[in-house]
């Protein structure tokens, strides 16, 4: 394996819980209101340091979407994933964008999220946005 060249992030930073690799900007995020097994999750523009997973088909709380799980870099626990395609039309905002569940990750100002007895079973998704 090559060397890991890790970018860190300046202001307020989600960062893997694990190892405590930066991950996103809380100034990249779109939505606070999505959820995964675990919990809540963010929808961000843009996250640094992972690295993406297979493609594959998912039926979301808000339809089919073609998702692939993200990995940090520097660990490689699953952190979230990222909307490669959607197939309703009403959904086309998050293609591109990568979600991160909060389970996973540590807040800007060090805190853990953790599960809660209400987190969804099942498929992932925004309830609103």
């Amino acid at each position: 394996m090559g060397r890991l060249f890790v970018v860190n992030l300046e202001g307020k930073i989600y960062s893997c819980k694990h190892c405590k690799t930066h991950l996103g900007l809380c100034e990249d995020i779109v939505s606070k209101s999505f959820h995964s097994r675990h919990g809540k999750a963010y929808l961000f523009n843009k996250v640094v340091n992972v690295f993406v997973g297979k493609k594959e088909e998912r039926l979301m709380m808000t339809g089919m979407h073609t998702v692939a799980d993200i990995f940090c870099v520097g660990c490689g626990s699953i952190v979230g994933w990222k909307y490669e395609t959607a197939h309703e039309k009403s959904q086309k905002y998050k293609e591109g964008k990568s979600v991160l569940e909060r389970f996973k990750v540590s807040g800007p100002d060090g805190s853990n999220y953790w599960a809660s007895h209400e987190a969804h079973v099942g498929g992932s998704d925004a309830d609103d946005v």
